[in-house]
């Protein structure tokens, strides 16, 4: 399938296949994209052998041009922990997002499902690479980020912009009571908690909850300044395209995982 629209770019670069947003194209000092599951990418190490995520970066690097060696990821834990790079060197244990305004560094985070939010700043030249999977999303990190980006680098939030790349939708977000209850206590105040939560199948006699992540993000990423022409989502769900994507929710524990990355040269 070729995701090619309005909004993105679906490329293949010598069999390995990515997009890329077109809002951040236009800016030519900025190399991105959020990898496709095609041609054996996978961001991730299996089995304490690190050969596919060094495969991986080899193949990503060559196809936006710009050294593996520079890349820098961190061990998320689903944490709201988030973190400024100063260089290539550095090792992020527990971290969920990373900041830089460094050139030729290449921040890199992972999902199957999780929310990947690409942040760029072109006044204040500054990226951010964040990984919210439910629980950041909960702890906010996508708005965290935002706050900590004015507080080490000064920058205007109305400068910047985000990327939200393709993760489970509300059409596959299915969870329990349990789960519905932390979203509806943590975003009632939103007045949108009725988009946010949709009642859904029942199973087994229990009934299930569809929950909107990226609608929440969205709410999120406003409430901390952006403006809404400056949040660009890619409209792409990972269980939906999993074909496609690596998805936790259909592969389980055999599942992949996608790279979202982001530099500056």
């Amino acid at each position: 399938m070729d995701f090619t629209n309005d909004i993105l770019v679906h490329k293949n670069i010598n069999g390995t296949e990515f997009i890329q947003f077109r809002k951040l194209l236009e800016f030519p000092n900025v190399k991105h994209c959020y990898t496709l599951r095609k041609n054996s990418i996978n961001i991730q190490i299996k089995d304490n052998d690190n050969t596919d995520l060094m495969q991986s970066y080899k193949k990503v690097s060559e196809a936006l041009g710009f050294d593996y060696k520079t890349i820098v990821k961190p061990y998320q834990t689903h944490t709201d922990r988030i973190e400024v790079v100063n260089d290539a060197k550095g090792e992020f244990d527990e971290v969920d997002g990373l900041i830089t305004n460094s050139e030729n560094i290449f921040l890199c985070t992972t999902s199957a499902d999780c929310t990947s939010l690409l942040f760029y700043d072109d006044d204040k030249k500054v990226i951010a690479d964040i990984h919210s999977g439910w629980k950041g999303t909960l702890q906010k990190i996508g708005k965290k980020a935002i706050e900590k980006m004015l507080k080490e680098f000064n920058c205007n939030p109305k400068n910047i912009i985000c990327c939200i790349g393709p993760c489970i939708k509300k059409c596959h977000f299915e969870v329990d009571e349990d789960v519905m209850l932390l979203f509806k206590d943590e975003f009632k105040y939103s007045g949108k908690i009725n988009e946010i939560i949709e009642a859904g199948r029942i199973v087994e006699n229990r009934q299930k909850y569809n929950i909107d992540t990226t609608l929440i993000n969205k709410i999120l990423l406003q409430e901390a300044g952006l403006l809404p022409d400056n949040i660009i989502d890619s409209g792409i769900c990972t269980v939906c395209n999993s074909d496609s994507f690596h998805s936790y929710r259909v592969d389980k524990e055999k599942s992949g995982r996608n790279g979202a990355f982001i530099g500056m040269k």
